[in-house]
């Protein structure tokens, strides 16, 4: 096509300029070390330190959740939820040092998942990641933001004054109309727009009030699991798998969106003091808190009463009540409060930075790329990412879109691992690598789609019960795709955190996010397919003329610290 158009001069077809600009890269090659601000007022302020980016991370993870999901998994589990804890947590440890890695690569830009996919693939995959998470994001923002707004009304009832006084419409719930299509809410809204201000108003102001939450609600479990200790019979822990392995594993599945929010520490780059140090610190570190805490809380809720027992919306608040330990669930309660503000607060934060990565590189219209002068936050993204919650959160029982969530985190975690693989092999000299049918890249990539499509294929046998054989298939393709990429590729140590073992770490990593991924509604695999194709559709009519890939173009990053990005 090319050498046509160079003899006939005529300009490239729509299709073929479409197809050019997809393929772009981003190129982010300059010395961290060397990075100055021409106009500091232009860009976010380093204010983070390790103990901060820790609890972001914690604070996206541990929410409610940890009071309600222990316990219904543990119904079908037994206390063998607790095995179904550490495989997710071991499963999501494969993503979290791929995370690492990468926060480490590039420390000084904001971006996360969109970073990484635009640098190691190209333009168009980037955009998809983006719009993927975006839309779970989003829809998380505001159903998290219904429950939050329906235990500070709990908490309220405590109080003669305003128990049986407070009307569905504010705060439980909502006044359904049109057959339930709108479903009215007043007290999320005024929650999302109190936490958007105080995002606004600066990074130091939100990380300080995230920071508090979060110690209360860990400091709060801690008490759950120390009190509850002294509850357990240990004869409640027998049978301990009553239901078999497969339960168990059916509860890792279930319980690894518990787990869901480490990423948020990696966007949290340009604003970290020594990215290159903490942000693998940050990742790992608040991913270990967390596996921890929530081992902690599965044995004392299966050794307090007997897995068959547990109440269905609030197993731990009621096994504390059948002890007549009333107080520790007015305890609970607060937690839940404090869990649900910090993952909002957090999610909410997220979301404005990849905004803000965006408007830079011109994919998103330039509003989004402002930074406050003063508050050095950015302000016009942060308040777009307000109204969409508050919207949704407002008007929609968005309760009910729950089973298409987490698509968007799941194909997130799915290309950052692949790309550490792929930015493995980005420098290694051609002559290491022999010739074959296809250029080494390409192979690789094929390698690396085979392994998600058998994860994908076994998540699929596993779901239906299907015989144990196509399972087995399934597994022994993907591990000869795993070996193709092991021996046929040349990898080379990266500068910072390295994830040990590559390939296989992330290769693992692919295959159970996408053995997830078929475990999830049917409905939120045609809500991966839509919104890729509009999303697709999106940059094909405004993103291609747009984006601005090279770093010469975008706003120039303030510098870290010398001695903590200094590439060795």
């Amino acid at each position: 096509m090319a050498g046509c158009n160079s003899i006939s001069k005529a300009p490239p077809s729509w299709f073929s300029q479409c197809w050019s600009s997809a393929r772009r890269t981003k190129t982010l090659n300059f010395p961290f070390d060397t990075i100055l601000a021409a106009n500091p007022s232009d860009g976010l302020v380093r204010r983070l330190g390790l103990f901060d980016l820790i609890l972001i991370g914690v604070g996206a993870s541990v929410g409610a959740g940890i009071f309600v999901v222990t316990g219904t998994v543990a119904r079908d589990a037994g206390p063998g939820v607790t095995i179904s804890f550490i495989l997710a947590g071991v499963s999501c440890i494969f993503n979290a040092l791929c995370y690492a890695e990468l926060a480490s690569r590039f420390p000084a830009v904001v971006g996360g998942a969109y970073l990484y996919a635009y640098s190691a693939f190209n333009e168009i995959t980037a955009f998809l990641v983006f719009g993927q998470l975006m839309l779970d994001y989003h829809i998380g923002a505001a159903s998290i933001a219904r429950s939050l707004a329906s235990y500070v009304v709990t908490i309220l009832e405590l109080f003669p004054l305003f128990r049986d006084h407070i009307p569905s419409w504010i705060g439980h719930g909502g006044q359904e109309f049109l057959g339930g299509t709108l479903s009215i809410n007043i007290l999320a809204p005024i929650l999302l727009a109190l936490l958007t201000v105080i995002l606004c108003w600066g990074v130091g102001e939100s990380s300080m009030l995230n920071s508090l939450m979060t110690v209360t609600k860990v400091v709060i479990v801690i008490i759950v699991i120390f009190v509850g200790a002294f509850e357990v019979d240990v004869s409640n822990w027998s049978p301990f798998a009553p239901k078999g392995a497969k339960a168990i594993l059916t509860g890792a599945t279930v319980v690894f969106f518990a787990y869901v929010g480490f990423d948020a520490v990696a966007n949290s780059a340009e604003e970290a003091k020594r990215p290159q140090r903490d942000l693998p610190l940050g990742i790992i570190g608040s991913l270990l808190i967390c596996i921890v805490l929530y081992i902690g809380v599965c044995l004392v809720i299966t050794g307090m009463v007997p897995y068959n027992l547990l109440g269905e919306d609030a197993p731990l608040a009621e096994a504390f009540k059948s002890k007549g330990l009333k107080y520790v669930s007015v305890l609970i309660s607060i937690g839940a409060v404090a869990g649900l503000t910090t993952t909002l607060l957090v999610g909410l934060y997220v979301q404005s930075r990849l905004y803000l990565g965006l408007g830079r590189d011109g994919l998103l219209p330039s509003i989004f790329a402002k930074v406050h002068p003063t508050h050095h936050t950015p302000i016009h993204s942060q308040v777009w990412v307000g109204i969409v919650a508050s919207i949704l959160g407002g008007l929609f029982n968005v309760h009910m879109l729950s089973h298409i969530l987490s698509v968007g985190s799941l194909t997130g975690y799915s290309v950052v691992s692949a790309c550490v693989v792929t930015l493995r092999w980005k420098d290694k000299a051609p002559s290491q690598v022999s010739s074959r049918w296809t250029s080494a890249w390409q192979e690789g990539v094929i390698c690396l789609i085979i392994v998600a499509c058998c994860g994908f294929g076994a998540g699929l046998f596993y779901r239906y019960g299907a015989s144990i054989v196509f399972l087995v298939v399934a597994v022994v393709i993907a591990v000869l795709a795993a070996a193709a990429l092991y021996l046929r590729q040349v990898y080379t140590d990266p500068p910072g955190f390295s994830c040990p073992w590559v390939p296989i770490v992330p290769v693992v990593g692919i295959f159970f996010n996408i053995f997830l991924f078929a475990q999830l509604h049917h409905e939120a695999w045609v809500r991966f397919v839509v919104l890729s194709i509009i999303m697709a559709a999106i940059y094909a009519f405004y993103g291609q003329y747009n984006a601005k890939p090279s770093s010469d173009d975008i706003v120039i990053y303030q510098r870290a610290p010398a001695e903590a990005t200094h590439i060795h």
